[in-house]
């Protein structure tokens, strides 16, 4: 959720081959042709391109959603707060927090990051796995982003990152399926994330962000330590911890309801 800004600004692009990114604009099935042979010289083999990109068209709906879209709140904190940390919200999510105990006493032993922070992102991306992950090809969807101008060399790296999801068998094709971003899976991490930072922590030998609660809590704590945040320091606004998270989401009000929700879980 809204973490074009951080990827804008952290995105490094994932080919180490040609130096000239695939020509955005023009003919798509042209543009098609040399992100394939983009994917290829980063290491992603010619049968995963070819099924990812042989029959791929446009879609005009993720384009016309990223035009109208605004990477910015319209609202005050009280009121975004209001729309997403509810009673019923919460005591979910301190259910979880029940149910996972285990769970999450490994994953804060490992990352050092507490368990109520990753509840608290883990309900409001996606109601603790139970609620709309998107439902668009991800393949599809950036194939569309990186085509057009605006932003070519992001969603080309996005794009490059979902081959390599699939290249290293963490999801199939058939699986990647996220919002109009691209964004994965219970806690939507970009495709570049989800390279950088995913962690199989069920042991099953892939990273599997969709169903793996195990591998999406570590994955989350992973990005947020890996960024400096430290358990047992204060999280709130002006704090370093609360800084961390920015790589989590740039958005002042999105990180102080995570700060707001992750208090509420633990009774403060």
């Amino acid at each position: 959720m809204l973490r074009l800004g951080l990827a804008v600004a952290s995105m490094v692009f994932l080919a180490t081959g040609s130096a000239e990114a695939a020509r955005c604009g023009g003919d798509f099935s042209a543009f098609l042709a040399g992100m394939a042979q983009e994917a290829q010289a980063a290491g992603v083999s010619a049968s995963v391109t070819s099924a990812a990109l042989s029959e791929v068209t446009e879609d005009g709906a993720v384009l016309a959603f990223d035009r109208r879209q605004r990477y910015t709140f319209n609202k005050s904190f009280e009121q975004y707060v209001s729309t997403r940390v509810g009673a019923g919200r919460i005591n979910g999510g301190r259910a979880m927090l029940q149910r996972h105990a285990a769970l999450l006493s490994r994953i804060e032993q490992k990352f050092g990051v507490p368990r109520q922070i990753l509840v608290a992102i883990w309900g409001l991306e996606s109601d603790f796995g139970k609620g709309d992950m998107g439902k668009l090809p991800v393949i599809r969807t950036l194939a569309t982003l990186a085509h057009d101008c605006r932003r070519t060399e992001l969603f080309q790296g996005e794009l490059l990152a979902a081959l390599k999801i699939v290249q290293r068998g963490d999801l199939p094709l058939r699986d990647l399926i996220g919002a109009y971003a691209g964004e994965i899976g219970q806690t939507q991490f970009l495709p570049s994330s989800y390279i950088k930072y995913g962690v199989d922590f069920d042991g099953d030998g892939r990273v599997d962000l969709r169903h793996s609660v195990a591998d999406v809590l570590a994955s989350t704590a992973n990005l947020l330590h890996t960024n400096g945040f430290k358990m047992g320091a204060p999280y709130g606004e002006g704090t370093a911890n609360f800084e961390a998270m920015r790589e989590w989401n740039r958005a002042l009000i999105y990180r102080k309801t995570i700060g707001y929700f992750a208090d509420r879980l633990v009774g403060q």
